[in-house]
């Protein structure tokens, strides 16, 4: 649904008083000199353009045996466990970004420092299902890792995802403005030297919590599509290599070990050995297609905190 910028300001003013605020709406329409039936048509029209969305919030501990037998297996600091309502990647996306959501809106209430990975389904997801966490005591920054991946147009999400991540946070984005791959180590080399992108590189030494997904080495139909992904030739030589998934770029394979090509001399984002010193590294994925990357990304200390759905957190607890 369409609506021009003043209609627009306008049911966006009245689902704030109404959804953030706490406003009545005999309030809401006092305030703003409307008709109480008009406040309700507003409120209608916020829901219906997206510009208001309901989330359905799992109780926390639902799976609690699960996800404490997983933090002990793998030696996580914690894990929180979702369960979709259907076998299908929408339903997956939406139970990731529910649990997510729910669990970053108090985990993050003491985080000044949020390192957050390029533009990614699940972390998309979890942005969309976050409610404004409000004013911090802190100072709280949201800072890009990694450069986007793909075509030109795809690359600008990376940003968008950092910017609407530090809006719901109540934190300052920084933006890493660079390509997530480029064509040699020289090329990559050069663009470091630009002063504000190495800069980026210090304030990455002092993050302490990281935001990812984890990518499968096959990138979903919709991923591909986008160009938001490795290439076909990359991804052939990675999985020569053994490579079965990545965070943030960096390739690791089934026990979680680095996997060496000359991608990781291209990749302009954060180092390995950067990443796995944050503190809290969460990490959001789910899904039998994924079920590798994520037993390696455990198993290598690339996540120390994952969110998963059910059927995922059983087979890696059945896992040899």
């Amino acid at each position: 649904m369409q609506f021009a910028d003043e209609r627009l300001s306008l049911v966006t003013k009245v689902a704030k008083l109404y959804h953030e605020a706490g406003l009545r709406q005999p309030e809401i329409a006092e305030r703003l000199n409307l008709s109480q039936s008009r406040v309700s048509r507003l409120l209608k029209q916020a829901t219906e353009s997206g510009i208001v969305r309901t989330v359905v919030v799992s109780p926390a501990g639902l799976y609690a045996d699960i996800e404490e037998a997983l933090t002990e297996r793998y030696g996580l600091m914690d894990a929180v466990v979702a369960e979709p309502i259907a076998p299908d990647d929408l339903s997956m996306l939406a139970a990731l970004g529910s649990a997510a959501a729910t669990y970053l809106e108090s985990a993050l209430s003491t985080a000044e420092r949020i390192g957050i990975s390029s533009w990614s389904q699940t972390l998309l997801a979890t942005v969309n299902s976050m409610a404004p966490i409000g004013p911090v005591r802190v100072s709280r920054e949201v800072v890009q890792v990694l450069g986007g991946v793909g075509r030109p147009d795809v690359q600008v999400q990376a940003n968008h995802l950092a910017d609407q991540f530090a809006r719901v946070t109540g934190g300052t984005p920084r933006f890493f403005p660079a390509p997530g791959i480029v064509g040699s180590k020289a090329a990559r080399d050069a663009l470091m030297d630009d002063r504000y992108l190495g800069s980026m590189v210090e304030q990455w030494q002092d993050l302490n919590v990281l935001l990812a997904g984890i990518g499968a080495l096959e990138p979903s139909t919709l991923l591909a599509s986008s160009g938001n992904a490795v290439d076909e030739v990359e991804t052939e030589a990675l999985q020569a290599a053994g490579a079965v998934g990545d965070v943030c770029l960096r390739f690791f394979d089934q026990n979680g070990e680095l996997v060496q090509t000359d991608l990781n001399d291209r990749v302009l984002g954060i180092t390995s050995e950067a990443l796995r010193a944050i503190p809290r590294r969460i990490g959001i994925a789910g899904g039998e297609r994924k079920h590798a990357a994520i037993r390696g990304a455990v198993r290598g200390g690339w996540i120390n905190i994952l969110i998963t759905d059910r059927t995922t957190a059983m087979q890696l607890l059945a896992d040899d």
